[in-house]
């Protein structure tokens, strides 16, 4: 058995020892947003297509579900393994790799005539948005110093809520003018302009070295992709769909974890779970997305379904939030450079719990006001929460070990999105009409919860970013 090891930091850079110079600096971090935007975008970019997408590939519905969770289980299974993979061999490389990959998933998502080829092609174009969205933060922490670090990090963060909430309107922008093979066309000359972009400004690392564990990789790709679909199977179909499923995932990660306790450098980064500071703030961030989904998801139907709003009235409601975490994520991260993660995470998360208890409390009748301003301060709040509470994990781990950490924090959203949307599900078959008002007032208590736990923080020791 090779014991366990404790971690310690190593030059891995060789461009400057805290950050790029300027202009390079802020070139570096367009072509790292302009990469995330692509792949977050990509994520939910068809779901308006589908209707579309199924008539022409000659397939139901339900069927044409697996173009968009392909992807996702792609991404979701390649997290981890792809940021151990930066440690290893530097992020740069793996990025870049990562970035082709996703353009040529593109073009074959683009070029695909039948649901099989465009399901293995968003597999693919999964893989790439994984190495992408594992690496990102690595690469934020060796453009920007630490004295800015948590600035960089919220414009990460403001990018990707606006790219995920602008899917649809991207799409539907799109689809005015082109067929649904353009929503994959047009990251091809975007990836290829990128990936020449990013090869000149992108910082360059020195990995690890150390030895892939390919079945440590296995072990987390069946896990976590049991894991996914037993759950959705479970809540939307019952016990007897998701059971078998589950167990597999949860066998699988018992054994991960076990192989995992008993490795140096390992793939799931139980290294860094024995940080306080840093599960605190994985535990966090997976309750507080658990809130926010149960929000996302269930908002719509009871906008739609019980006050009778269009879907197009529906989606301008909803805009407020994500344009409202716009500006709360980089405030959020300004303050994080000079005041503490967890009284900066509990503040946020205090008015996000505002904003979600007034939505539970509406009235039977209310005006679009009363729907809107509470959604500003969900946005807000969570975007002033997530940017401290990212740089906190970040800075928590050592420089590298710093793929790791940032595929943990890609796992801990995933989780609590996939979680809240489950979640969702459940409270649609358990409280029927009232299952938003229910879900509403659970997302408050998680909310509430979640800056507990920020604020607990205080107390610990942590290294220094």
């Amino acid at each position: 058995m090779q014991e366990p090891t404790a971690v310690a930091d190593v030059p891995p850079s060789v461009d400057a020892p805290d950050g790029l110079p300027i202009p390079r600096r802020y070139w570096s971090l367009v072509a790292i947003l302009l990469a995330m935007t692509m792949a977050v975008l990509d994520g939910s970019i068809v779901n308006v297509a589908l209707p579309t997408m199924a008539r022409d590939l000659h397939t139901t519905a339900g069927a044409s579900i697996w173009i968009i969770n392909a992807y996702q289980l792609a991404v979701t299974v390649t997290l981890l393994p792809i940021s151990t993979l930066g440690d290893k061999l530097g992020y740069r490389r793996v990025y870049l790799a990562g970035l082709v990959v996703f353009t040529l998933g593109s073009l074959g998502c683009a070029l695909s005539h039948t649901l099989t080829e465009l399901t293995a092609a968003r597999v693919v174009q999964g893989v790439g948005a994984g190495s992408i969205l594992s690496i990102t933060t690595a690469l934020v922490r060796f453009t920007y110093p630490r004295r800015l670090l948590g600035y960089a990090i919220g414009l990460n963060a403001m990018v990707l809520s606006v790219a995920a909430a602008a899917g649809p309107s991207v799409a539907a922008i799109i689809l005015g003018r082109a067929s649904w093979e353009w929503l994959f066309a047009v990251n091809v000359p975007l990836g290829v302009v990128t990936v020449a972009f990013g090869a000149w400004a992108l910082p360059r690392t020195i990995g690890t070295g150390r030895k892939f564990d390919w079945l440590s990789a296995a072990l987390n790709a069946l896990a976590l992709g049991f894991l996914v679909i037993g759950a959705e199977a479970m809540a939307r179909v019952g016990l007897g769909a998701g059971a078998p499923m589950l167990a597999v995932g949860v066998v699988a990660g018992i054994v991960l974890v076990y192989r995992e306790l008993r490795i140096a450098a390992p793939l799931v980064p139980v290294d860094l779970l024995r940080l306080p500071v840093f599960s605190l703030s994985i535990v966090t961030a997976i309750i507080s997305f658990i809130a926010q989904m149960l929000v996302l998801v269930g908002l719509p139907f009871y906008l739609q379904d019980v006050l009778g709003r269009s879907a197009v009235e529906t989606g301008f409601l909803m805009t407020p939030m994500p344009l409202a975490l716009a500006v709360g994520a980089p405030l959020g991260g300004r303050f994080a450079d000079r005041y503490p993660a967890g009284i900066l995470g509990a503040c946020g998360l205090a008015v996000f719990a505002v904003g979600v208890g007034a939505l539970a409390l509406l009235p039977a009748y209310p005006s679009d006001f009363a729907i809107v301003w509470p959604l500003v301060l969900c946005g807000l709040g969570f975007g002033f929460f997530q940017a401290p509470n990212n740089r906190e994990m970040i800075s928590a781990a050592p420089m590298h070990r710093s793929g790791a950490a940032g595929g943990m924090l890609g796992i801990a959203r995933l989780l609590g999105q996939t979680s809240g949307a489950i979640g969702m599900v459940l409270f649609f078959r358990l409280a029927g009409v009232h299952a938003t008002k229910a879900s509403l007032v659970t997302a408050t208590g998680l909310a509430l919860l979640s800056g507990v736990l920020s604020i607990s923080r205080l107390g610990i020791p942590r290294r220094p970013a």
